[in-house]
Order: C-alpha cells, then sequence, then structure tokens
C-alpha cells in the first residue's frame, strides 16, 4: 500500500484501515509484520509515491522487503525469512488484487504454507467506465475472495476472513499482514 498505489485504490481509506486493525493486532500479539514493498520504474526507491502509506508505516520491529515483480516471493527472501521464523500461515492483503495479492497467496500456498485472504484487505485500481475488459473493482475484488473460499490446496488451509475477524492472539494467523 504505497502513496501511488493507494492514489489510484478502489475504496483506498477502507481498505488501509482493515490493514491498520491488522498490522496492531499483529504486532500487539507478537505476530511478525511483513510488508512487501514494490520498487520498478513507476516506483522509484526514495520517490514519495515509492514510500508506503503513513497510516501504514513500518515499525521498528516490522520487516520490509523490496520486489520488482507482483509475486511477493520471487527474489525477496521471503520465504527464508517466513521458514526461519516458523511461520506456516500467511495473512495476504493490499493492492493490487488480480496481481500483486493473487501471485503472492498463490506463491504461498505452493511453496507449503497456509494462507488467510482478508477479504477487506485487498483492492484493485479504479477503473473509468468503459475502460476495456476488467472487471469493475468491486467485481475483482468479489470474485478472488470467492475464488479463495472454494480454493483447495491438498494439505493447505485456505480461508478468506474479513479483517475484524483474523485474530492473531488466538493463533488463527500467526502470519503477516
Amino acid at each position: 500500500m504505497q502513496n501511488a498505489l493507494v492514489a489510484i485504490a478502489h475504496r483506498a481509506s477502507a481498505t488501509v484501515a482493515a490493514i491498520v486493525g491488522l498490522q496492531a493486532r499483529a504486532r500487539a500479539a507478537g505476530a511478525p509484520v511483513i510488508l512487501l514493498q514494490q520498487q520498478d520504474g513507476e516506483l522509484e526507491p526514495g520517490t514519495e509515491a515509492w514510500r508506503i502509506v503513513p497510516e501504514l508505516a513500518p515499525a521498528p520491529a516490522d520487516t520490509v522487503l523490496p520486489k520488482t515483480a507482483p509475486d511477493g516471493f520471487l527474489g525477496t527472501g521471503l520465504d527464508t525469512l517466513l521458514r526461519s521464523r516458523g511461520i506456516t500461515e500467511v495473512v495476504v492483503s493490499g493492492f493490487a488484487t488480480e496481481i500483486c495479492v493473487e501471485s503472492t497467496a498463490r506463491q504461498a500456498l505452493s511453496r507449503g504454507y497456509d494462507v488467510v485472504l482478508v477479504s477487506d484487505g485487498h483492492t484493485t485500481s479504479v477503473r473509468p467506465d468503459g475502460s476495456g475488459t476488467y472487471a469493475a473493482p468491486e467485481a475483482s475484488v468479489a470474485h478472488h475472495n470467492e475464488i479463495y473460499r472454494n480454493l483447495r490446496f491438498p494439505g493447505r488451509l485456505v480461508r478468506v476472513l474479513p479483517a475484524a475477524e483474523v485474530d492473531f492472539r488466538r493463533g488463527d494467523a500467526p502470519g503477516t499482514p
């Protein structure tokens, strides 16, 4: 949830608020918070556009991993970090539903992690009417939530929960928002 991306996001404020709550509960429960920060030609490191939105600024104990592809595992060291901490389940939220969120969630499953997709904690870009064949933002979010509600991965637990139902204290989701 970087400045340039939130500026074009559908339901930006509500999505950021949901993730803020996840971060606070994860930190309070001692669960690690790992933020993936895209960097590329449009999101140049050090620029205002590249920065994580102030509401989600990393705390000193959080980990920020730079990424250059939609897949949060590709070339980031995320898998090594999660395994070194004994994490077996990840909580996925962010921007953009059908690109980075989808790629990272699927890779987590393929790498052996259980996944919680935060139903109100991911979003995509606003799309003007008549913008082509992309699904409307609300339809894209709903579509991915429904896919994950019905996705079966052998030996994996896949859940779709609203942010308010992710309880890090009970051990429901000892992963990363």
